[in-house]
Parts: C-alpha cells; structure tokens; sequence
C-alpha cells in the first residue's frame, strides 16, 4: 500500500509521481525512487485498442500489457509487472480520470496469459498482447467493468444464434466497419441457412473458447442435423479458399464433425477443387434456386 494513500483517493496523476517517481506517461510505471510498480488503467477507452481490462469469473484484475504497435513482449514495464515480488516491489494500481487518478489499492500478479488485439491506429493489424491477471490485497473503492471472457483449462463449446456481429473480428476490433467480402459472407451464409431451415435443419453457429484463450472463435455455420461445421468465403480465391479450409481445421479440433464444407458464391476452378478434395473438405455453392455440394 502506498504511504499516505486510501484507496478511493483521487487526485492529480502528476501528484503521484512528484511523491512516489516513475514514468509520467504511460501505462505502467516502474519506480526508481521507491520500491513499487504503478499501473494505470482506463476501461472506458481501452476498447478502441482491443483491450478489455476488468473482472474475470474469479474475482481478478484482468490488465492488458504496454506496447501500441506489434507482438507485446515481457520488457520493460511488462517485464516490471512479471517481476514486482522477485523484485521486492509492490503492485499499485489506479483508474485513470485524466488529468486524475483513484487510487485502487494494492495488488499481486497471479499468472499471465496472451491473446489477440488490433494495434492502437490501425484495425486491420493484429498482433498478441499480454494480459496479467491480479488478485486485490484490499477492497477495491470503485466500479470496474467484467471481461467478456474468463480462460478456462478446458475448451468451452456452445451454439449462438447466425448473427453478422458474432465474428471473430468484432470481438477484437468492435468498431470495425465490415468489409465487402465480409458482407458477401454474411449475405451468403443467409441464405443458406434459410434453405437449410426450409429443409427442417436445425442450425446456428458454433462459439468456441480455447483452453487458455481469452477470445471466442466463431463458426459460419453449424448444421446440427447434418453435424456440418461449414465456413463461408466470399470468393472462391486461392488465398480465401485456403484461409477457410485453415479456420475449419481450428474450429474441427473442438466439435465431433461429420462433414466440414466450405460456402462460396460460385463453383471454384478445377485445381482449388482438387485442393478442398485433398484436405478432405466439401464445396457448397448457389446455382441459381438451387444448391450444389461437391
């Protein structure tokens, strides 16, 4: 606990660091004129760069790492979280108000784990960040929100409704405009799943957590009658084509398929064919009312 704190105390952040040092900037902030690692946190914004600080399931502090552009790596203030007990530092976290901070109060990392975030400016880049998990030493005086996710040791399988924001992107990027070729899925996967709901087919979409992840994967389509684990492409590409059977490959790993497909708008050339026929996947695509698997 910081010496002549409560936690709730609320004053300017350039306070804190005339009485305590560290960085002025920043997220984390290290000290070198006292034994401590001070953390920084803002929920309210941190979405725009794919961060989701807050509460898991088991009452921990779940706290994105530094670093705006590429792969976070445990350096510098992350390395300084990783290491605050071997150290001998204490853990001191605050909830940015800028220009002020509260003072939430005294913590200690549990474990670490990774997962995917856009770069801070730049939607279309992912990247891996580091999120360290904390366990309050003391009541924590304010609000915070929950995180979407809480990483389990086993894979967490459930079936959600055919939706265009149940994407894998949106979770990560939720501003994110659509692409054109993403909705060209969208429009596609409709109407498939309408024909397949004409034919009695129950149907939805598969919403898989990994072990250990902090991110959901999100199927096109799972035909629960014909147990198909089907992907969409909106268009019949090489690049595209391969990116599905990749993605129906990861999403099979977790659900007993009879069947993976891939969804495309028209039939593909005779090599890309002979490639889905290798990798053991079907073809499904319009031809005119009707629809043709290959």
């Amino acid at each position: 606990m910081l010496s002549g704190l409560s936690p709730g105390d609320r004053l300017p952040r350039r306070e804190i660091h005339a009485r305590f040092g560290g960085r002025r900037q920043g997220g984390i902030s290290p000290s070198r004129e006292a034994p401590v690692v001070m953390f920084f946190t803002d929920p309210r914004t941190g979405h725009q760069h794919g961060y989701y600080d807050g509460w898991d399931e088991q009452g921990l502090l779940n706290y994105v790492g530094e670093g705006q552009q590429g792969d976070q790596r445990f350096t510098q203030g992350n390395k300084s979280i990783l290491l605050h007990r071997e150290e001998g530092r204490t853990l001191e976290g605050f909830l940015a108000n800028s220009p002020d901070v509260t003072y939430l109060g005294e913590f200690e990392l549990v474990d670490t784990y990774l997962r995917d975030a856009h770069e801070t400016g730049n939607e279309d880049a992912l990247r891996q960040v580091i999120v360290f998990r904390l366990r309050p030493r003391n009541k924590v005086p304010v609000e915070l929100p929950s995180t979407p996710i809480t990483p389990t040791a086993a894979p967490v399988v459930n079936t959600v409704p055919v939706e265009e924001q149940h994407t894998e992107r949106s979770f990560v990027t939720p501003n994110r405009e659509p692409y054109e070729l993403e909705r060209l899925e969208a429009s596609l996967v409709r109407r498939y799943r309408n024909h397949l709901q004409s034919q009695g087919h129950a149907v939805g979409r598969l919403r898989i957590i990994p072990p250990g992840e902090g991110s959901p994967l999100y199927s096109d389509l799972w035909d629960e009658t014909r147990r198909e684990l089907v992907e969409a492409k909106g268009s019949v590409t090489r690049e595209q084509l391969r990116h599905a059977v990749g993605q129906l490959l990861d999403y099979g790993r977790f659900v007993d398929a009879s069947v993976c497909s891939v969804l495309v708008p028209s039939r593909p050339r005779r090599d890309l064919l002979d490639y889905l026929r290798h990798a053991g996947v079907g073809v499904i695509y319009p031809d005119g009312d009707r629809w043709v698997r290959e």
